[in-house]
C-alpha cells in the first residue's frame, strides 16, 4: 500500500503523457499476458518452483508486471526508483530471506532503489548504492526490454538484481569495468555474516559489444566460509540493419560441506527486424544442472523460443510467442515436456 500511495503522488506531479522536468524522467508500463500449457499443471502454475518471473500462471490472462520508474541522471548526484506489481515481481523476491526488517514482503514491490554520484575523476567515475539491477546476465527484468518475452533458464537462474555499492569507471572510448561489493545472489537482506563481490570488464563497439562478469562469496544460509564462484561472459553484434545476434555462457561452482556442485549454461539468440514495426526473434539455450543445486533436480534443460514482436503504435508492443522446454526428468507437472504458446501486450509511456 505504500508502494501505491508514492507511485499515485508521482503520477499527480508528473507532467502529462510521462516526460521530465527538472531533469527527473517519469516512466511507466503494464504488462499482460495469456499463455496456454496443454501439460494444466494442478497449481497453474508453469516452469520449476522459485522461477517463471514472466508467463508463472498458465492457462489463464494475467499481470506479469506493472511499473513506475523515475529517475535523475547522476550529474553529479542522481537517484533511480522502480515500483513493480504483479507475478514477476512476487516471483524474483520469493528467495529473500525472511528475517527481522527484511523478507519477500517488505521488498515485493521494490526493483530498484538506488542513488548515485558521479565523481570528476577521470572520465567520471559511478558510484550507486542501493538496490539495482543485476551486471550478470544476457536478459533483464522487464520482458519489453528483451528480444523474447520469456527469459532463458539462464536468467532464471542467475541474480535479476542485487543490493550494495557499484563502482563503474569508463577506460575510454570502448572500455570500461565494474566493481560490486554485495550482500549476496539476488538478495538484500543478508543470510550469512559475509558479502561478495562482483566484477565486469566490458567492451563496447559500433556493432560488437562484449562484457565478462563474475560473481564470489560465500551464500549459504548461515554459513560464511563455503564459496560460490560464477561467470558469465555475453556477446551481442549487430550483423545488419535487419539482423542482431547474441551470445552468452554460465560456469558457476558452490562449495558444499564435503563436496561441490557445479553448473554451466550456453545460449545462442537471433533477432530479424522484419519491418520497422515487426521482428522475429529465435533462442535457443541448455542448461546443465548435472547436480541439481539450483533447480532442485539433477537435469539438462534444453529450451527453445520463437517470439513475434509487434508495435501497432508507438506506446505499445505486442508479442507472440511459442516455446518448448525439455527435461531429462518429469519436473513439469509430472512431464518431461513443457510447450507454452502465449501473447503479450505491454503499453508504456
Amino acid at each position: 500500500m505504500p508502494g501505491l500511495i508514492v507511485a499515485a503522488l508521482l503520477l499527480a506531479q508528473a507532467p502529462a503523457g510521462g516526460a521530465e522536468a527538472a531533469g527527473i524522467a517519469l516512466h511507466g508500463w503494464a504488462d499482460v499476458f495469456y499463455a496456454f500449457n496443454p501439460n494444466r499443471p494442478a497449481d497453474g502454475a508453469s516452469f520449476l518452483p522459485g522461477t517463471g518471473t514472466t508467463a508463472k500462471r498458465a492457462n489463464e490472462l494475467n499481470l506479469n508486471a506493472a511499473a513506475l520508474d523515475v529517475s535523475l541522471d547522476p550529474e553529479p548526484v542522481g537517484f533511480h526508483l522502480t515500483l513493480a506489481f504483479g507475478s514477476g515481481p512476487d516471483v524474483v523476491h520469493a528467495g529473500e530471506p525472511a528475517l527481522p526488517a527484511t523478507g519477500p514482503e517488505i521488498w515485493r514491490s521494490i526493483y530498484q532503489a538506488s542513488v548515485s554520484y558521479t565523481a570528476p575523476i577521470g572520465r567520471g567515475i559511478l558510484l550507486e548504492a542501493g538496490i539495482y539491477p543485476s551486471h550478470i546476465g544476457y536478459e533483464s527484468f522487464f520482458s519489453k526490454d528483451n528480444w523474447n518475452y520469456t527469459r532463458g533458464w539462464m536468467g532464471e537462474f542467475s541474480p535479476y538484481y542485487q543490493a550494495g555499492l557499484k563502482i563503474a569507471v569508463p577506460i575510454d572510448d570502448h572500455w570500461s569495468a565494474q566493481v560490486h561489493l554485495l550482500n549476496g545472489w539476488q538478495t538484500i537482506g543478508d543470510n550469512n555474516r559475509a558479502k561478495a563481490v562482483g566484477t565486469q570488464i566490458a567492451w563496447a563497439g559500433e556493432r560488437l559489444s562484449l562484457a565478462f562478469n563474475t560473481f564470489a562469496g560465500p551464500e549459504l544460509r548461515g554459513d560464511d566460509s563455503h564459496w560460490r564462484l560464477f561467470g558469465d561472459l555475453t556477446a551481442t553484434w549487430k550483423a545488419g540493419r535487419w539482423l542482431s545476434l547474441g551470445a552468452t555462457a554460465d560456469a558457476g561452482r558452490q562449495e558444499l560441506p564435503g563436496r561441490a556442485a557445479v553448473w554451466h549454461a550456453a545460449a545462442l539468440y537471433a533477432r530479424f527486424a522484419v519491418h520497422e514495426r515487426a521482428a522475429l526473434a529465435l533462442r535457443a539455450e541448455y542448461y546443465d544442472d548435472r547436480d541439481g543445486f539450483l533447480s532442485a533436480t539433477r537435469q539438462l534443460l534444453v529450451d527453445g523460443t520463437a517470439t513475434l514482436e509487434i508495435r501497432p503504435a508507438d506506446h505499445l508492443l505486442v508479442k507472440v510467442e511459442a516455446r518448448q522446454d525439455v527435461s531429462g526428468a518429469r519436473v513439469f507437472a509430472g512431464h518431461k515436456r513443457q510447450t507454452l504458446a502465449l501473447a503479450s501486450a505491454n503499453a508504456f509511456f
